[in-house]
């Protein structure tokens, strides 16, 4: 196969502009340390799809309703562990809520 100088070239830039974005969101996660507690872990999607046991769409449902705090890096959605432990406690019952706890190992560490 045969690439002229010219389609290398544009190809060669598309490539530096991806890796560029790429560096970009890699900065961006670096320091999230010194903005989360110690003790404060990020799920996504999938990991609270499967904790919950609903689908990806219904998480949507909640974030459009405002009613599950979520951020956004790039284009994934995370979950602060503290907002899904008062999320799940506002919205079930006591015996639900101390069930999922005990199946997570969510201890109340604030």
């Amino acid at each position: 196969m045969y690439i002229d100088n010219e389609n290398f070239d544009k190809w060669m830039e598309k490539l530096s502009k991806k890796l560029s974005e790429i560096g970009q969101d890699l900065r961006s996660l670096v320091n999230t340390n010194n903005v989360l507690d110690k003790n404060e872990k990020l799920l996504d999607n999938q990991d609270l799809a499967f904790l919950l046991k609903v689908s990806y769409r219904t998480l949507q449902r909640y974030r459009t309703n405002g009613k599950l705090p979520y951020f956004m890096i790039g284009h994934k959605t995370y979950y602060r562990s503290s907002d899904i432990r008062a999320f799940v406690q506002e919205k079930a019952d006591y015996q639900t809520y101390k069930r999922f706890e005990k199946d997570n190992q969510f201890t109340n560490q604030s």
